[in-house]
């Protein structure tokens, strides 16, 4: 019969499991092995615990006979996992007036009825659940509350203890300590608790242990107090005590707003525990770097100080923010306290985030109007437009400014451009505007639905409210919270380079899985570039044609008639999009650049309002009538699946041979200027059968030789496919027997698995994820059950008919964590994402080969 886990003493080299006694009582036997000043503990476990939630108490505590003889105790929270939380401490257990008459000697008649009535108040609130309010206000009726005669503050607590719960205050410690037991195990049990720390992850039947621990005062003779500190900076990770002191405190005393606390290192702002007693800071910088070591991480100490001497009551991981982060880990590493692959694994991918983009300071004041979804990290500030036009505008006048749209469109791009910031009232996490901010790295929210835009009165209305805001007043967004955010707060920049370069430096020397940035325009690629990447996994053409002067060309493309005409218009076209990719491959300097032929249906770049239908007409020289008419030859139900991708380009077979003429004569172009064969990768969208591959193919083979003949230069590329139908999946055996690589684009496969539009889907999502329907928004992060199953279905039969097929994935999922692993074990060859997702990417990468290799340190 296996014997139940018992109180126990803690102490340098017990058996103190965390599961059993708690997180907390853990770490007091890890400081008490490394021999710092700890006081007498006792773990009290988790079923013993749950026993006191039914009344149920040992028969003889083992610190008894301490406690009835004057011993104060305190009893704090030791969760099974230090991010679960608790209930609050109890400080003080045992305080009663034989306790309070033995502590006068030491304290002085004063403080020791001062400690008394703390003890009383504490304990009637935090155990007995009466109002602190009524305390407070008791105290201004009997005493100075600047200088208080605490033995009068004594009798009306007592008094007013004994007349709100009908009896005295208890005077045995024992009934005071199981009494507080019940309370805090009931505490932990209620409804709101359970809710609050199954939010951080925790099983329902989450289990609470305890810590019964000898109290170190903090009051008396010499320098006595409380703090709580670490010995590096929460936002910088620079080297530099940061922290609250309180003399003559305790517990966390120091961190209440309204102590008189003081710093703990010197600061031009007030005084310091450094100042004050500096014999006892340097106690406390010594235990800092012991701690540091013993854990191997900078540690935030909770502490009390009695007459000079540092005591440690607790120990956690310091407070710090992601770019504090990567400062600390890399230091670390420096000084030999912890590996690289330690390192590399005790970053959060995602939390890069917060360096590689600005961030409200978190001390800033927040005005939130309204929420939507964080489609695109970081945070910005500007003023409202509300058309692409105004914010090239603002742009040009140096005012910064925030794109607000209902949803944008592809001509929205140059706009989107100018914008500091953009959001839009409809739109999910693979929307339009999503995509493209977090390839431009522009903070973005979409899906606002609490918001009404009016584009044409330039009005944005908060419908909870009724507030509304025109064009010209200051709106701040954070894509990372999905909050709209009314004036300007504080921002804090990101601060690449050093450390972060560091770190970044450590994830490519352990990754294998290549990571490519989403990039379509050379201004995109030389920032991929400056991200460190390993080529280009997705240029999406379509984007070069929403440069100034070129849509007009693509617009004549699209009403001309014949053929001549269309042969006129693509022949403009060709030399802009040849010098587009001698750019691109002159900046990528040889990697890999992966293009995709045009995949959005044709009525995207055609104009929609009837202000734009009635301006293209004037500029083409035709009627209202004959531009209308053309748009609604083009009208499609549903053209996200209709005539798009490789339809476009087997239907009106010369948009894709003039962009394989620019991808090769631009190719032949930096062959001959570097000496060096050039081998691009043109990806066909779309694909549902090979025999749309053999089409395109033969005409991409003609355009080749003929390149060939006019260049006196031999050419090479691969031909590959976008992965993003169901068919296409199940059917990879059959199209790789023509493409030498499959890449999945897991924004419109997930589309079309799971019958969502990905534009919309942000309307119910939360609330799908909210009742447990998915346990994630697919768009975000991939569906590895179902999607990923496609996946892995595609991979195996396409490395079955060719086990040389080059796998890679080019959806937003490339910057998802989650995705990378599932990448890396699928024995994929590369993910491809935007460029500010790229870090992310990279240390996911390398952390999924060391997890596999099974070698953390």
């Amino acid at each position: 019969m296996t014997k139940e886990p018992e109180i126990i003493r803690i102490q340098a080299g017990a058996s103190v499991p965390a599961e059993v006694y708690g997180a907390r009582a853990a770490i007091l036997a890890e400081l008490m092995a490394a021999e710092f000043n700890v006081s007498d503990a006792w773990a009290v476990p988790v079923e013993q615990v749950r026993a006191f939630g039914r009344s149920i108490f040992p028969d003889v505590w083992p610190f008894e006979a301490d406690l009835n003889q004057g011993g104060l105790y305190s009893l704090r929270a030791s969760p099974v996992v230090r991010a679960w939380g608790g209930p609050e401490t109890l400080l003080n257990i045992g305080m009663c007036d034989a306790a309070r008459d033995a502590l006068v000697s030491s304290l002085g008649a004063n403080a020791a009825n001062a400690l008394y009535c703390r003890f009383i108040q504490d304990y009637a609130v935090q155990v007995m659940r009466l109002d602190e309010e009524d305390f407070e206000e008791l105290i201004a009726t009997v005493t100075d509350v600047e200088d208080p005669e605490y033995s009068k503050v004594l009798v009306a607590y007592l008094a007013f203890y004994e007349a709100e719960m009908d009896e005295p205050f208890p005077q045995d410690p024992v009934v005071q300590l199981q009494t507080a037991g019940r309370s805090l195990a009931a505490a932990w049990s209620g409804t709101s608790a359970r809710i609050l720390r199954e939010a951080n992850g925790a099983p329902q039947d989450a289990g609470l242990a305890l810590i019964a621990q000898r109290m170190v005062l903090g009051l008396g003779q010499g320098e006595s107090g409380a703090g709580v500190g670490q010995m590096v900076s929460p936002v910088s990770g620079r080297t530099e005590p940061f922290g609250r002191y309180l003399s003559q405190g305790q517990g966390l005393d120091a961190l209440n707003d309204k102590a008189r606390a003081t710093f703990l290192g010197q600061d031009t702002r007030g005084p310091s525990l450094q100042s004050i007693a500096p014999d006892t800071f340097d106690q406390f910088c010594a235990v800092s770097e012991v701690a540091r070591r013993r854990f191997v991480d900078d540690m935030r100490l909770e502490f009390t100080v009695h007459d000079g001497e540092v005591f440690v009551l607790d120990a956690m991981p310091a407070e710090r923010s992601a770019r504090a982060a990567v400062a600390i880990t890399v230091r670390l590493v420096a000084d030999g306290i912890k590996s690289k692959r330690e390192a590399l694994l005790g970053i959060d991918p995602r939390s890069l985030n917060e360096v590689l983009h600005p961030q409200i300071d978190p001390k800033a004041d927040r005005n939130v109007v309204a929420t939507g979804i964080g489609a695109s990290p970081g945070a910005d500030t500007g003023r409202i437009v509300f058309s692409a036009n105004a914010a090239q505008a603002s742009e040009a006048r140096h005012e910064p400014c925030i794109l607000v749209r209902v949803e944008t469109a592809p001509e929205d791009i140059r706009g989107m451009h100018s914008a500091q910031a953009i959001l839009t009232e409809r739109g999910g996490i693979t929307s339009h505007a999503a995509v493209v901010a977090r390839g431009l790295g522009l903070p973005c929210v979409v899906g606002a639905s609490g918001i009404d835009i009016d584009a044409r009165t330039k009005q944005l209305t908060i419908q909870d409210t009724g507030l509304v805001l025109f064009e010209g007043d200051t709106l701040t967004i954070d894509g990372a919270t999905g909050e709209v955010i009314l004036g300007a707060p504080k921002l804090v920049q990101p601060d690449l380079g050093g450390a972060f370069d560091t770190l970044m430096s450590w994830a490519d020397d352990y990754r294998k899985l290549g990571v490519r940035a989403n990039a379509d325009t050379p201004s995109d690629a030389r920032l991929a570039r400056d991200f460190g990447v390993d080529g280009i996994g997705l240029c999406r053409t379509e984007h070069m044609f929403f440069e100034e002067g070129r849509l007009a060309v693509m617009r004549e493309l699209i009403f001309a008639d014949r053929a001549e005409d269309r042969k006129d218009a693509l022949n403009l076209l060709l030399p802009m999009q040849r010098e587009d990719f001698i750019e691109l491959f002159s900046i990528m300097q040889g990697h890999p650049v992966c293009i995709r032929l045009l995949d959005p249906p044709l009525h995207e770049f055609l104009p929609r309002s009837r202000d734009e239908i009635r301006r293209v007409a004037e500029e083409m020289g035709l009627t209202v009538s004959q531009v209308t008419s053309r748009i609604e030859e083009l009208s499609e139900f549903n053209p996200m699946l209709g005539m798009r991708g490789v339809r476009v380009g087997i239907t009106v077979p010369e948009i894709y041979d003039m962009q394989a003429r620019a991808i090769f004569e631009a190719a032949a172009a930096i062959q001959k200027l570097s000496g060096t064969p050039l081998a691009p990768e043109i990806m066909i969208p779309l694909v549902s059968a090979n025999r749309e591959v053999e089409i395109v193919k033969a005409r991409i083979e003609a355009v080749v030789s003929n390149v060939e003949d006019a260049t006196g230069t031999t050419l090479k590329y691969d031909l590959g496919v976008m992965v993003e139908t169901p068919r296409a999946a199940l059917r990879a055996h059959d199209i790789a027997k023509t493409a030498s690589f499959l890449s999945f684009g897991t924004n419109d496969l997930t589309q079309m698995t799971y019958g969502l539009s990905r534009d919309d889907a942000g309307r119910f999502m939360r609330q799908y994820v909210a009742d447990g329907v998915f346990p994630e928004d697919p768009f975000h992060s991939l569906d590895t059950e179902g999607v990923g199953e496609l996946m892995l279905i595609a991979a195996e039969r396409g490395r079955q008919a060719d086990p040389a097929l080059k796998l890679g994935l080019c959806g937003e999922h490339g910057g998802d964590p989650v995705s990378v692993a599932f990448c890396y074990a699928a024995g994929f060859d590369y993910v491809s994402c935007s460029p500010f997702r790229t870090p992310i990417a990279r240390l996911a990468a390398a952390q999924a080969e060391i997890l596999d290799d099974g070698s953390a340190r």
